[in-house]
């Protein structure tokens, strides 16, 4: 089977957001886009019965207008609907397991309404095995942002494995054919602060040295994929701070998450990412 890229409807505009980002990113990775519509009370398929008494009729309908819509702007993509008679986030873990992404619609600070946000999309975020993908949806006041602001932004923390989420990272980038912006954010501390600000001799000691391992971190990654246009930058501010100001403008948004955290949670970058990024933001599990 090709390989696919999921992304969860709910019927929110939230959700139609990210089936129409997922739509462009199966079709620049050249992969199947699976529309998963979950609804515990899924019953099972009635032979040639009428739509009046087809209990499945609102289910079906969502997909279906998702998927010609999507087809409509996407001739050449392949795209399946997919209806499950499970709770959302169970359908959307197990699916996150045989996808190569996972998209969901997403709110951010804003009034928790979604289906796929506040009980479902969190814990999904937090323990899915694959990447996790959140769009959120424009207002009226929000503008597209033009071609040239593509870019592709990735968190860094520089200690431990960081392999995964590069990959996603570059892979996107290279998919794209845009820059990648490596970030790395550092707060100051204690031994650097004088009375009258920072002492920046300190501070840019920090600095070289983390440039230093951020280069190293990006060395490989850099020769497999020659093709694209690597910037790194270092912030001297909280991490989570410094990635979602470095995002400002961006196309996507990586961040990684421990695989191995205890408990159902995220780290403070991709909660503030999540919470406080205007992009879409790509959450990768990663050692």
């Amino acid at each position: 089977m090709q390989p696919v890229a999921t992304v969860g409807l709910d019927g929110s505009q939230e959700s139609l957001a990210a089936a129409h980002w997922a739509a462009d990113e199966a079709e620049k990775r050249k992969l199947t886009l699976r529309l998963l519509h979950a609804w515990p009370l899924l019953v099972p398929e009635p032979a040639h019965a009428p739509s009046e008494v087809d209990q499945n009729y609102w289910a079906k309908r969502l997909v279906h207008t998702a998927q010609a819509e999507l087809q409509a702007r996407h001739p050449g993509l392949s795209i399946v609907g997919n209806l499950v008679a499970d709770d959302a986030q169970n359908a959307l873990l197990q699916a996150a397991t045989e996808s190569e992404m996972l998209v969901l619609g997403s709110r951010g600070l804003e009034p928790v309404e979604s289906y796929f946000l506040g009980d479902v999309s969190m814990p999904v975020v937090a323990r899915a095995e694959r990447p996790v993908v959140l769009v959120r949806a424009r207002t009226g006041r929000e503008e597209a942002a033009p071609a040239s602001a593509g870019r592709v932004v990735v968190a860094l923390k520089l200690h431990g494995s960081s392999d995964d989420l590069l990959d996603f990272a570059f892979h996107t980038a290279a998919a794209r054919g845009v820059p990648l912006q490596a970030v790395h954010g550092r707060s100051v501390p204690l031994h650097a602060r004088v009375p009258w600000g920072v002492d920046h001799n300190v501070t840019e000691e920090i600095r070289r040295d983390a440039l230093k391992e951020l280069g190293k971190a990006l060395r490989p990654w850099r020769e497999k994929y020659p093709q694209v246009d690597v910037t790194e930058g270092i912030r001297l501010e909280s991490p989570a701070k410094a990635v979602v100001r470095a995002a400002e403008g961006a196309a996507l948004l990586v961040v990684g998450r421990r695989e191995h955290r205890p408990g159902p949670h995220l780290g403070p970058v991709a909660q503030g990412a999540i919470h406080h990024g205007r992009c879409p933001v790509a959450v990768v599990p990663h050692g």
